[in-house]
């Protein structure tokens, strides 16, 4: 009997050290996918082939790395608000793009067409970076690296003359959220509001969720977690950050998430409105971790429409001067309600 318990012991000991092992040895490639295996990095399509206005742009980041980057206009004097969407993992900035229930060849138009409605419905320009190591973007990926490259994308859309500065809105899905996060935290003057879509609470807890056995050794906070959080070089913990966002945050939930448990969601909501008053969250039911725009249907736009209403209003005295220059079919186009 104890025999058998020192092997079973043993046994347990050596998943454990095996497990510590791989997360050390190669965690980053399981945090970050640029691309999955056996596709291209190359863009097998742009937001040209949807008929979309864009610009390619190149930025350089604060350590030097070279970053891609598509600028998507609705048209181009239009100053309705200005999206600046991180991307969730698995892909380049044209990963996962027609509807998710087809194959992967189609799935490389998933989110341009995610995009192009976004455009149509809200009235709006999107930037979309490709952080380091994704796509056209050199170097290789970590949070301290991609922390950088959000606020050089940040940064260029600032000094952009061509849009309303006041109206910039970071929208973050998956691990998009965690960066999205970081960036407003750091940036309260520059930032007019958060959108986080299916965004975990920490690279920590998700790391049990994929590996249950790891959730005895590592989770929680980054600053008063598990024993061995310290072994985790990209830790991305939302929870931490969210609490300090002033701005106000929208949280958008797929109850379906196959990826992320929706609990994180909630729990990161929890956490910012105990703080934050400007704090909404939506629930949609049949949403799944990269679908829950699809799914969501009007219900999903019109949500973010009215948030961005709210918080990311036209200056008034903007719209005051537009209409007595009796323009106001630039504004009956940018700020048309949903139909």
């Amino acid at each position: 009997m104890v025999s058998y318990m020192n092997v079973l012991l043993y046994g347990v000991g050596g998943l454990v050290v095996a497990g510590m092992a791989l997360l050390v040895a190669f965690q980053e490639k399981l945090v970050y996918v640029p691309v999955l295996p056996g596709l291209s990095k190359a863009y097998a399509i742009t937001p040209s082939r949807l008929s979309l206005t864009y610009e390619d742009i190149w930025l350089t980041s604060s350590d030097g790395v070279r970053l891609h980057a598509w600028f998507i206009k609705l048209f181009p004097n239009c100053r309705g608000p200005t999206i600046l969407f991180f991307q969730e993992n698995a892909g380049s900035i044209l990963f996962s793009m027609l509807l998710n229930a087809l194959t992967t060849v189609l799935d490389i138009a998933h989110r341009l067409e995610m995009v192009r409605i976004m455009l149509q419905q809200l009235q709006c320009n999107v930037f979309m970076l490709s952080y380091r190591g994704y796509g056209a973007s050199d170097g290789y990926p970590s949070q301290h690296g991609i922390t950088k490259d959000a606020q050089v994308a940040l940064d260029h859309l600032c000094q952009r003359s061509d849009i309303d500065t006041s109206r910039i809105v970071v929208f973050g899905r998956s691990l998009g959220g965690a960066v999205g996060a970081v960036l407003t935290k750091n940036n309260p003057d520059k930032v007019a509001a958060l959108i986080l879509e299916n965004t975990f609470t920490s690279i920590l807890d998700m790391a049990g969720v994929l590996l249950p056995f790891l959730k005895w050794f590592i989770g929680g906070s980054s600053s008063k977690g598990k024993i061995l959080n310290f072994l985790v070089r990209s830790p991305w913990s939302t929870i931490d950050v969210v609490g300090q966002i002033k701005q106000p945050i929208l949280f958008l939930s797929g109850l379906q998430d196959e990826m992320v448990p929706p609990s994180h969601m909630q729990m990161l909501y929890a956490k910012a409105a105990t703080r934050n008053n400007r704090c909404l969250f939506v629930e949609f039911p049949t949403g799944m971790h990269m679908d829950t725009w699809l799914a969501g249907g009007d219900q999903y736009w019109r949500t973010i429409q009215q948030f961005l209403e709210q918080h990311a209003p036209v200056k008034k005295e903007v719209e005051s001067s537009q209409n007595e220059n009796g323009n106001n079919s630039f504004f009956s186009c940018c700020f048309s309600p949903l139909g």
